[in-house]
């Protein structure tokens, strides 16, 4: 089984969540951006990359005392693009596969990162979660195969436009964590105990 990596984006503004910041903002007592932590260390993938950027001091804080890499994107404001990359480039060489988690999915469970490690053998580009008929996060992505779509990458974009029209992704069960990012303070609090959609 190819080695794997993970790469937490941990980068970004979060502006359509205002003037606080997102990955700060707390549920269950503790920041979005630790619970997406915490699920990758609960998985035997190692190493965890987390890519900082906008809030690049309190996110680091917010991950004390956890077993993380992480690595600085100066360019965070260029888009989501750049700070993918920043973080494949942060992983070793050995591993052939990176999982990408997104630092504002705090209901992604270590069993979905881990089948999508499971279900990589080298031979796919991607290996990525379905739910509902749409396709979700994190994804796997094979970084030998992808290596020149990966780096012509620019702008707010990650690797789903690369893999859409591609025959070499397997897709695999995604559950409902799958599918839910946090962009509002409307959406983290239907998550809070006590409110409808927790």
């Amino acid at each position: 089984m190819p080695e794997t990596g993970i790469v937490l984006l941990a980068a970004g503004r979060g502006i359509r969540f205002g003037a606080r910041p997102k990955l700060l903002a707390a549920l269950d007592g503790r920041p979005l951006v630790r619970h997406a932590a915490e699920t990758a260390l609960a998985t035997r993938l190692r190493p965890v990359v987390v890519v900082l950027g906008a809030q690049a001091a309190p996110v680091r804080a917010a991950l004390a005392g956890l077993d993380l890499a992480f690595v600085e994107n100066p360019d965070f404001a260029a888009g989501l693009s750049t700070s993918l990359k920043a973080g494949l480039a942060a992983l070793p060489e050995r591993c052939a596969g990176a999982v990408v988690m997104l630092g504002d999915m705090p209901r992604v469970m270590p069993a979905l990162v881990a089948r999508l490690a499971d279900a990589f053998d080298g031979s796919q580009a991607a290996v990525v979660p379905v739910a509902g008929g749409r396709r979700g996060n994190p994804v796997l992505l094979n970084r030998r195969r992808l290596a020149a779509e990966l780096a012509g990458l620019d702008g707010d974009r990650g690797a789903g436009p690369l893999l859409a029209a591609r025959a070499d992704v397997l897709e695999i069960p995604g559950d409902p964590g799958s599918g839910l990012d946090i962009d509002t303070p409307e959406a983290l609090a239907a998550l809070q105990p006590g409110r409808s959609g927790s």
